[in-house]
């Protein structure tokens, strides 16, 4: 038996007599062969920070259904949706964020880009004519999302007339510019077809115009879910 095993099980018991509704004791007996495992790895001091970090990472994107290696761009990746969506017609099977509109059409994934507000926090969608979708530039390719800053305004009325800090519609606009460079030197630019207006209370309002005039909720992408 490890030491890394003991540590582990003295931890999880005094765990569940403090905190026994901990969502990971529900995983007690896996942590505790993992740590096993690890513990007889044969890993030094400067090896083992490295080393659980990796797992660790490598672990959460596995269960939630990411990937941890590059996506190739074959066939088998590919999933034809067509049969319940007019576009796009095909979807990741690896990456359910990623796209293309035919067989041989180009890939784009729809986290490319999430805009983070100065009031309401961060979104997707389109702002000033930058699509969160952007083009996969080639395979293998591994996802990556930039955040981008956004100032954000708030209207009492959809004509933008009268301001108003509780309003409930929003518009948004790019605060640095620059921080797009980053973006176009990862991935090609999606032009924007259409503008998706909402409001919190309202249902989705579709129309030809500028992408800085769609509201989105404010909802937080990822967000920090905690062990306990």
């Amino acid at each position: 038996m490890s030491y890394t095993k003991t540590h582990a099980e003295r931890e999880l018991e005094i765990l569940n007599k403090t905190i026994p509704d901990a969502i990971i004791l529900e995983f007690k007996n896996e942590i505790i062969q993992l740590c096993e495992v690890f513990g007889n790895s044969g890993q030094s001091g400067s090896s083992a920070p490295y080393t659980a970090r990796a797992i660790s990472m490598a672990a959460e994107k596995l269960m939630l259904q990411r990937t941890i290696a590059p996506l190739t761009g074959e066939d088998s990746e590919w999933n034809n949706i067509s049969g319940i969506s007019q576009s796009p017609n095909f979807q990741n099977n690896r990456d359910s964020r990623i796209f293309k509109d035919s067989i041989d059409g180009k890939a784009y994934f729809v986290e490319a880009i999430v805009f983070d507000g100065d009031i309401g926090g961060r979104f997707t969608g389109c702002v000033e004519e930058i699509s969160c979708a952007q083009y996969i530039k080639s395979f293998p390719f591994e996802p990556k999302t930039f955040f981008i800053d956004v100032i954000d305004f708030r209207w009492k009325d959809k004509e933008e007339k009268i301001p108003d800090t509780n309003g409930d519609w929003w518009t948004h606009k790019i605060k640095n510019e620059n921080q797009l460079k980053e973006v176009f030197e990862y991935y090609c630019k999606k032009e924007i077809k259409s503008a998706v207006l909402t409001s919190p209370n309202k249902p989705h309002y579709v129309r030809r115009a500028h992408c800085q005039r769609q509201r989105h909720n404010a909802a937080n992408v990822g967000g920090n879910g905690g062990l306990l």
